[in-house]
Formats: C-alpha cells, sequence, structure tokens
C-alpha cells in the first residue's frame, strides 16, 4: 500500500512536469516582407530570410540576416507582424527581460531597434492581436478588455514610449436585438482574433452558433451586435488564425486552424463563404502560423515549418502541405547567441505594468522549452513527489 502511494506520488510528479514543459508556443517566429520572400527569427539563434515561395523546397541555403540589436527571442509565443506600407517587422513578446517592449526590423535597412510602451493597465503576458493593415493600429484582447496601440509610419523606434489605450469592453453575446452590454460573454474567453476589411473578428467564442464570429468595426470602434454566419459551419473553438495578404489593399481572407489541427478553414469576408482545405502536418495546437499572398506557413513547437500553397482563385478544397527544407529547425524556445543581445537603438526601458512574462495569446507555460530544461523540468517535479512520498512513508511508520 505504501509504495503504491509512493509510486502514485512519483508518476504525478513527472506527468505534471512534463505536461507543464510542453503547452508554450514557438520563442521563434516566421512572417513575410512586401516581397513575399519569408522571414524566419530567432531559429537557434540565427534570423533568416528563406527567399521566395518557389525556392522553399530547394537544396540552397538561407540567407542568414542575423544582426545586431535584435531581440534574444527567449520568451515563449512570440509574434510577428508585417507592416505591409512601410515593410517593416514589429515583434512582440521576444524579450522576456523586457515583455512590453516591441522590436522593430526596418527590412530595408536590415536594422533592429527597440521601442519602448507605456502598457497601462494592458497585460503584455496574457494577450493576443493583430496589426490592422490601413491605420497601423494594434487592436488587441486581453483579459476582457480591447486594447490599441498605434505604430503610425514607424520603421524603427522613437524616443518617447507608446502607450497601449483601452478601446472597449466588448460585447460577445449572440444577442441579435442590437442591444449592448460592456464585457457580456467574455468571463474565460481565450481569443482568436482575424483580421480581414479591416474588421476584427473573434471566433471560438463561447456559445455562438459553428460558422459564426463576432465582428469589430475598426474605423467605427463598433462590435456588431449580431454575429456573421460564413457559409460553413466550421468549430466553435479555440485555434489559430493567419489573414492572406494581397498585394495592394486590405486583407479579404484569413485562415482558422482548430487546435485539434483536423482542418483548415479559410473565409472569405466579401462573399461570406468558407473553404476547407487540409490540415496541417503535425497538429499542434501551439503552433504559430503566417501567410502571404498565396501560402500559409505553420511553425510548430518542434521547430520545424511547412507551407500549405494557397491561390484564392483556383484552391477550392484540400491541398497537400510541404516542409519547408532550406531553414534548419528552430528551438521551441529560443536562444540568444553573440550579437543577438538587445542594444545598439534601445529607446528606453519596458513601461510600466509588467508581469511575469508566462505567455502571450491563448497559451501558458515556460518561457524556456526546450529539451534540457524540460529534462530538468521532470526531475525536480519527480524529486518534489518524491520526498512527499518519503514523508508519508514516515508518517505511517509511526
Amino acid at each position: 500500500m505504501i509504495w503504491s502511494l509512493l509510486t502514485a506520488f512519483v508518476i504525478a510528479g513527472i506527468h505534471g512536469a512534463a505536461t507543464a514543459a510542453g503547452t508554450s508556443g514557438p520563442a521563434a517566429c516566421v512572417t513575410f516582407d512586401i516581397n513575399w520572400n519569408l522571414l524566419a527569427f530567432g531559429f537557434n539563434g540565427k534570423d533568416y530570410n528563406a527567399g521566395t515561395q518557389d525556392t522553399w523546397t530547394s537544396s540552397s541555403a538561407p540567407t542568414d540576416i542575423t544582426t545586431q540589436g535584435r531581440p534574444p527571442f527567449d520568451s515563449a509565443n512570440t509574434t510577428c507582424y508585417l507592416a505591409q506600407f512601410f515593410n517593416a517587422i514589429y515583434v512582440l513578446n521576444a524579450d522576456s527581460s523586457s515583455p512590453s517592449s516591441i522590436y522593430i526590423y526596418d527590412v530595408a535597412k536590415a536594422s533592429w531597434s527597440k521601442q519602448s510602451v507605456d502598457v497601462g493597465t494592458f497585460d503584455p503576458t496574457n494577450f493576443a492581436a493583430i496589426l490592422d493593415h490601413d491605420t497601423n493600429v494594434f487592436y488587441s484582447y486581453s483579459a476582457g478588455d480591447m486594447f490599441s496601440l498605434d505604430m503610425q509610419s514607424q520603421t524603427a523606434a522613437i524616443p518617447s514610449a507608446i502607450p497601449w489605450k483601452e478601446v472597449q469592453k466588448p460585447d460577445l453575446s449572440s444577442d441579435p436585438d442590437g442591444t449592448s452590454t460592456p464585457g457580456a460573454n467574455t468571463a474565460g474567453y481565450e481569443p482568436v482574433m482575424a483580421l480581414a476589411q479591416n474588421h476584427v473578428h473573434f471566433l471560438g467564442v463561447p456559445g455562438l452558433a459553428p460558422g459564426n464570429a463576432k465582428i469589430f468595426v475598426i474605423h467605427f470602434s463598433f462590435m456588431q451586435p449580431a454575429p456573421q454566419f460564413y457559409g460553413t459551419a466550421f468549430p466553435d473553438t479555440h485555434g489559430k488564425a493567419a489573414s492572406f495578404f494581397l498585394d495592394s489593399g486590405v486583407q479579404q481572407e484569413f485562415a482558422f486552424i482548430p487546435d485539434d489541427g483536423s482542418a483548415t478553414y479559410v473565409i472569405n469576408v466579401e462573399s461570406n463563404t468558407t473553404k476547407t482545405l487540409s490540415g496541417p502536418p503535425q497538429r499542434d495546437p501551439f503552433a504559430s502560423y503566417s501567410a502571404s499572398t498565396s501560402a500559409l506557413v505553420q511553425l510548430n513547437t518542434a521547430g520545424q515549418v511547412a507551407f500549405l500553397a494557397y491561390d484564392p482563385k483556383t484552391t477550392t478544397s484540400g491541398g497537400t502541405w510541404a516542409t519547408i527544407s532550406k531553414l534548419p529547425s528552430a528551438l521551441s524556445s529560443g536562444s540568444s547567441s553573440n550579437g543577438s543581445s538587445a542594444t545598439g537603438n534601445t529607446t528606453g526601458s519596458s513601461g510600466s505594468g509588467s508581469g511575469t512574462n508566462s505567455s502571450s495569446g491563448n497559451s501558458s507555460g515556460s518561457s524556456n522549452n526546450n529539451k534540457s530544461d524540460a529534462v530538468s523540468s521532470i526531475r525536480l517535479g519527480a524529486g518534489m513527489f518524491l520526498a512527499a512520498g518519503m514523508t508519508l512513508i514516515g508518517m505511517l511508520s509511526l
């Protein structure tokens, strides 16, 4: 009996530690420049330009674009955003020592700078966000509130901190009667946000019928009371989303990938229709996604990168995912290397109110999720529960 209890303690410790070690998204991130070159940041202390889609499966090596001033990419759930008008990349949650800061990569100059941020009541450790195409303003959801942060035309940091401002407590209820109740149906909601036509689409909202989304109209700062149906009953569940760019103009389609990876749904907000494409090769609920005009890219927590080719005019269903073989595997949690520390064009410290940098977006977990740390966590967890088990044995022996 005693040994059975001890075994149960040890197994619980190992299982709990192993589970905690596997619940963080990548510390690396992938995105595109305005010429649709795939940019990969934080890949084992390096950054790469993998070129255009026609070269991704070739044997050629990617271009190393690592330079000074880059973030350390040492925090889980890093996200990267293309500001299409300015050919700039904005990187959030890439520095565990300064979780509120935004790093800016100027593609034309191949240079980094670090923008300080005044967080106010915004929690930089727990949010989901989109970058609006036309206004270049971030809109985020965190703990039942919507916030905005105006990047203006920045391709480099400015001396003063830029603020996160509260927009509203959104009404995510499904009531179609036109009334608005601030904060309704937000309790426990893990945000899934997608951008198209300068509208923020909230997916996976509790209680919505499958195939529906709640819509926030950016230019009028208005939450539409009634949900919008998109023609196909895609699941009302948590997942990830990425918007397909156009060469010019606002995005009209976005991809939604449920956490179970069972399919990829492409929603067109002009026609209010949905295409059902193949799910990603790795069914990873903590993977991150990015899209160009003609491809959806997945970076999973094992550091592997794959893509699904997409033509909005001819792709109607199915599709085949392929590995981007020219990129090395990225660690699931980044590590800095020589030249990768946040030096150079730093413009200030992080804003006030920063909390523990446990996660960003919809998942939680350790900010360092590589194998050695996972093993250490398992050993620590097992050791703690072993000690508890031995204490129990001593008590039962008295």
